[in-house]
């Protein structure tokens, strides 16, 4: 299992599918749909039913339940990697047997234990990082290599008892839309797992509340030299905005259960400019609150302005699963004890960002988060431990066989 992991992961990473929240088109880059394609290839090959992909992007495919009156689960991981750090031209680097020591990233970069700690972990076993100049991609091609590396050893050891399974993967998440065509109903399942998780052990059902907003500054543009009483400069009314944000209500300063602001990005020239942040909050009322403060700091400061003018958009992105998963504990305790029966200490804890299966849970599908083995997402220094993908195919076979004996006893 660990070499078909390690073949498909290492292939899995050589496509480019990063995905662009600018374009309005779905899958939002040609690329997703390229990766999609060659993985409908894969799944008809293996044996996998049903093998579909919409035109939107979105790949299904089913594993025949083998024992009856058994809920249909399913596993939902995502096509795109992140828009923001470059996924192009990917080139891993297999480090076995990883002696505790820095790891050289090309010529200039380096993956040490000085800065990530969590690299003690891993000493003797393998690891895959990137060269240093991109992205791995771990983030969520390792969760497809373990979800369709599971399933078809399901199919292909039918002595094992499951139900009906399904996978699901969706292009855009990474741009928040991966939910937005989502066919629950044509799904068919009672309830899902989606493997985008990170270092192993991870079980996640509670995640921000979250939106976004754009914030537009509007000057009025000029020749320079005739500029005095005329000129309006939108980037300096942005940058004195910005300024009045809260220095450590941001990501960098925030742990745990912390919500924030976070700048995501900044554009413009004289005549207009952009401010676009991110609101991120695990308690709902603490999240309106923070919607409220920063419309509120738009309107006073625009209201100050003797000349230009500062509005705001406001927009959710999705809300904390954790309403919607606490009805069924069911769904926490199979995939805890499918972690315990595999020797993995469950760690369950909030995920300080979201997933396709907050909004899923949210449309009628529960659906909380598994690990997939990997750390440091979207950037340079990420990298993932084999052995942690190999448990987490183990895990998903686990609950497959933990959801068939617990309901044939029923």
């Amino acid at each position: 299992m660990k070499q078909n992991l390690c073949e498909r992961f290492l292939k899995y990473v050589s496509f480019n599918t990063q995905s662009d929240g600018q374009q309005q088109c779905v899958p939002s880059t040609h690329h997703q749909f390229v990766f999609a394609q060659a993985l409908r290839q894969e799944l008809v090959s293996l044996g996998f039913k049903e093998v579909q992909l919409s035109d939107k992007g979105y790949l299904t495919a089913t594993v025949p339940a083998n024992v009856d009156n058994i809920p249909c689960i399913g596993f939902v991981a995502h096509l795109d990697t992140a828009p923001d750090y470059s996924g192009e031209n990917v080139s891993p680097q297999i480090i076995e047997n990883y002696n505790g020591k820095d790891i050289a990233l090309g010529l200039e970069e380096v993956l040490s234990p000085e800065q990530f700690s969590s690299l003690n972990q891993y000493i003797g076993q393998t690891l895959i990082t990137t060269d240093g100049t991109t992205l791995l991609g771990g983030d969520d091609k390792a969760g497809i290599a373990e979800i369709i590396t599971a399933l078809h050893y399901l199919l292909t050891h039918p002595e094992i008892p499951h139900g009906k399974i399904r996978l699901c993967f969706t292009p855009d998440e990474e741009i928040g839309r991966g939910a937005d065509h989502f066919d629950v109903e044509g799904f068919g399942a009672e309830w899902a797992y989606t493997i985008d998780g990170g270092e192993i052990g991870e079980l996640e059902y509670e995640n921000f509340n979250a939106a976004t907003a754009v914030i537009t500054a509007t000057g009025n543009n000029c020749h320079p030299g005739t500029a005095f009483g005329v000129l309006v400069n939108a980037q300096s009314i942005a940058a004195r905005f910005h300024a009045k944000m809260p220095l450590k209500d941001t990501p960098e300063f925030s742990c745990d259960y912390d919500g924030f602001f976070h700048l995501i990005g900044m554009e413009g020239v004289t005549e207009k400019a952009t401010l676009t942040y991110i609101i991120r909050d695990f308690d709902l009322t603490l999240f309106e609150q923070r919607k409220r403060w920063l419309a509120d700091l738009v309107e006073k400061y625009d209201n100050e302005l003797q000349c230009g003018k500062l509005s705001i958009e406001l927009q959710d992105s999705y809300l904390n699963m954790k309403q919607q998963i606490l009805p069924h504990p069911h769904i926490i305790d199979i995939a805890t004890q499918a972690m315990v029966n595999l020797d993995i200490e469950p760690q369950i804890k909030p995920i300080r960002g979201g997933t396709d299966g907050a909004r899923l849970s949210y449309m009628g599908l529960p659906c909380p988060n598994i690990f997939t083995g990997g750390h440091n997402f979207h950037g340079k220094h990420e990298y993932i431990c084999l052995e942690s993908m190999e448990k987490a195919a183990q895990t998903i076979i686990e609950i497959a066989k933990l959801t068939a004996s617990q309901y044939s006893k029923k």
